[in-house]
Order: C-alpha cells, then structure tokens, then sequence
C-alpha cells in the first residue's frame, strides 16, 4: 500500500513565515522521520523546532553522512540489515524523495534545471526540453545552474560509454544538454569571467532554440571560494541576479527526485523569500520518453539517508532565514 507523502514547505507566492515555518514543522516532526531516528537508535529531541532542527542535524551528521566532505560519488555505503534497508527506502517515499510528481500548473514565468553528476546533468535538461515541448508554458526563459566542478573518472567514463564527446566539468556536461537536446549547436550570447580558479570564476551561455524560450546555461562561483565549490544555493542566487523576478513569477525547478526536499528548500530560502516568487519543485520522470539519455544509477539505502539529511539541513538554515527575516548563504 502506498504511504501518503508528507508535503514540503509551501512555494507559494508570498507564503508568510508562519505557512512556511508550519511546513518545516510538518515535514521534521513525521512519523516517517521519526521512525528512522527511531531505528538508528536516537530519542526525539526535545524543545521547539529550532532545538529540534539543530539536534536532527547533529544526528544525521553522526548517523547518516557518508560522504564526509567528499562529492557525492565518492560517499560509502552503510551496511544495513534488510528490514532497516525496507525501513529507509519507505521512509524516503513517504518524504517525498522517491516518486516523480508532474508541474501542477499550465504555465510558469521560469523554468530553472539544477545541474549534478553528468549522468543526471543530461537526463534533466532531456526532462525540461520534454517539458517546454508538451507541458506547462514558460514566458520568461530556461536557466540550467551549474558550477565549474570537475567531472570525477567515473562520470567521465560513463560518457564515454554512452558514446558522448568528453566533458571536463559540470557545467560542460550541462551544456552538451542543452545543444543535444535543444538542436542548439552554438550559443547566441556568452559573458563570464575566468579568475584562475573554479571557486572565483563564472560563465553564462545563452542559447535560442527555434519556437521556445532562451535557455542559459549558468556556472556560478562561490559564496565561500576558499571553502568549497559553488553549492545549489549559490547557483539558485547567481542566477537570481542575471533575471529580474517580481512577486508575480512562478519558478520551475527541475531536479531529480532524491534532492526535490532539500532543494526545494534551498529555493525558498534563496528565491521566494527575497524575492516573493513561487517556487516548485519536480523531479525527472524517468518514465517519459527521450529521458534515458543514461541510465539512472540505482539509488541505495545510503543514498537515500544522506539526502534525507541534506533536507533536514536546507529546512534548518530556511527556518533560521525565516525567523531572522533574510536569506542567509
């Protein structure tokens, strides 16, 4: 039997703090997460939801992330028996991190594509591009976000594989996309700025499909270059300050199921509470035809776990931009 989602905080425009804080609450406080906390031998924390956002950071920090600072392909795999596997994968469904849900409206201002490995790189703007053509409208144009990450050996290899043209980065990967599947061979427009180092650096490519909406393919730098690369947020900001967004505009991303939570929540924090936009979150259907440009890599437990934090903490620093009424990085 099909356990009934939990919802995600609302993207609708102009959501006050309560309806957003009321979705935080809701989604932290179930019993699917509840029951998982349960299984790894936590007790639920007390105090408010603050107190409880903080704790179930630290948990998850101790029990459920095994990419330790490294990329996503690079995490470990826990060793779990199979009722706690079962336990893992029905708690993410009922999380919302599992089943592909269609745009519920007919048309949106913006349609934003969040970049990731190279596989998944691909399979959204493929995703998107089936979208533009058969589903929902959009007046404004296409972002695809990405950053300068390099490629590891293994999406480098699995390129290779499927017969495709190398790619270094993450953002090249995004724009091969973006010219296979919008028949695009050469941008129209191309700014940026190389500063000698990832971290620093930024490029924008827009291209101009016949019959569509512009699509621009961004790689933002980052808040923090000394730190790290640039994060979904920062690309989410960046390219909220190369299009001009009204409390009117919906906004579109596309992601794959497993990060809709945690993304979804980082566009709250980083689009509609700045700016008064609505914000919805879909992941690929993988269902639909010309998606399966690669194949999706099976999603295991560990996966699932480490995504399921990375919500906990995109809803902890949304609550903390909510009650101190900005959007901090």
């Amino acid at each position: 039997m099909r356990i009934a989602e939990v919802a995600l905080p609302t993207g609708a425009a102009g959501a006050g703090p309560d309806e957003v804080t009321a979705g935080i609450a809701g989604w932290i406080r179930s019993a699917p997460l509840r029951g998982l906390v349960g299984r790894f031998g936590g007790e639920w924390p007390a105090g408010d939801l603050a107190a409880a956002l903080a704790a179930l950071d630290d948990f998850s920090a101790r029990h459920w992330d095994f990419r330790r600072g490294r990329e996503r392909p690079d995490a470990t795999e826990p060793d779990l028996d199979a009722a706690t596997a079962r336990l893992v994968q029905d708690a993410a469904g009922a999380l919302g991190l599992v089943r592909p849900v269609p745009p519920a409206r007919a048309a949106y201002a913006h349609q934003v594509i969040l970049g990731g490995l190279a596989h998944a790189c691909l399979r959204r703007v493929a995703y998107a591009g089936q979208l533009l053509r058969h589903g929902p409208a959009v007046t404004g144009e296409t972002a695809v976000l990405g950053s300068f990450r390099p490629l590891s050996d293994l999406e480098r290899r699995t390129l290779a594989a499927a017969g495709l043209p190398p790619c270094d980065t993450e953002v090249d990967a995004l724009d091969l996309a973006v010219r296979r599947v919008f028949d695009t061979p050469a941008p129209a427009d191309e700014d940026g700025h190389d500063a000698g180092h990832p971290h620093h650096s930024w490029s924008s490519r827009t291209y101009r499909p016949a019959g569509l909406p512009p699509v621009r393919v961004l790689a933002a730098p980052s808040s923090e270059p000394d730190r790290r690369r640039a994060h979904t947020a920062d690309t989410q900001r960046f390219w909220a300050g190369h299009v001009r967004l009204s409390p009117d505009d919906s906004v579109l991303m596309v992601t794959a199921p497993i990060y809709v939570p945690f993304q979804h929540c980082d566009a709250l924090r980083t689009l509609a509470l700045p700016y008064g936009c609505g914000v919805e979150t879909v992941g690929v259907d993988p269902a639909l035809p010309d998606v399966a440009v690669l194949p999706e890599p099976v999603l295991s437990p560990g996966r699932y776990l480490q995504e399921i934090r990375s919500a906990i903490r995109s809803m902890r620093a949304l609550h903390r931009a909510v009650t101190q009424g900005g959007a901090p990085g």
